[in-house]
């Protein structure tokens, strides 16, 4: 069976840590990516990148509408090594909490959890008030990692490529994909 790992892009600022992360997955670690690409994401990707959703699209094995509810990621007799919404909106966040797989993103995500595997959600709104974080403990009591793309210092980023590499070299650390985007904590010098 082949390396698998469904990726979402959702609405919240930040796409380019999904965008890097396919990158990665793809001609780095050589992952069959499934991806859903939110309507939101649509229109923050134009916004915030020069990347046409098409191109982002074209890096991913799959890729799905989020009304494509019949997909294969839909159902857990789709084996992956688990998701990552990233970026992750509160309003994925929330229909990850409540079970509400009324689009492909949030079901995917369900799916993930019932059959408990990882399932990374790259949260990027600030700040939370107590009903996010609220969302944010439920999906973690479910087996969910809630992961803030918050940047590490104490590798000094050069750029905000330097920050992004490090957040997505965690993330698929956490996963148990070995990179080199990312230093670990050697201790204080």
């Amino acid at each position: 069976m082949p390396e698998r790992l469904v990726v979402g892009i959702s609405g919240a600022s930040g796409v380019i840590y999904g965008i890097r992360l396919l990158e990665v997955l793809r001609d780095v670690l050589k992952v069959e990516t499934h991806l859903v690409i939110t309507t939101a994401a649509r229109q923050t990707i134009s916004q915030e990148t020069d990347w046409a959703v098409k191109d982002i699209e074209a890096l991913a094995h799959t890729h799905y509408g989020n009304n494509e509810i019949g997909a294969t990621i839909a159902s857990g007799s789709f084996t992956t090594r688990g998701m990552v919404i990233i970026p992750c909106s509160i309003k994925t966040l929330s229909a990850v909490a409540q079970s509400f797989s009324g689009e492909l993103i949030s079901r995917a995500a369900d799916v993930t959890l019932k059959e408990r595997r990882p399932l990374i959600l790259v949260v990027r709104e600030t700040p939370f008030h107590l009903g996010h974080l609220r969302l944010m403990t439920q999906v973690t009591e479910m087996g969910g990692l809630i992961f803030p793309p918050l940047p590490a210092f104490y590798m000094r980023p050069k750029a905000i490529d330097d920050i992004v590499n490090n957040t997505v070299g965690r993330v698929l650390a956490r996963l148990g994909f070995d990179n080199d985007l990312f230093k670990e904590w050697a201790g204080l010098r």
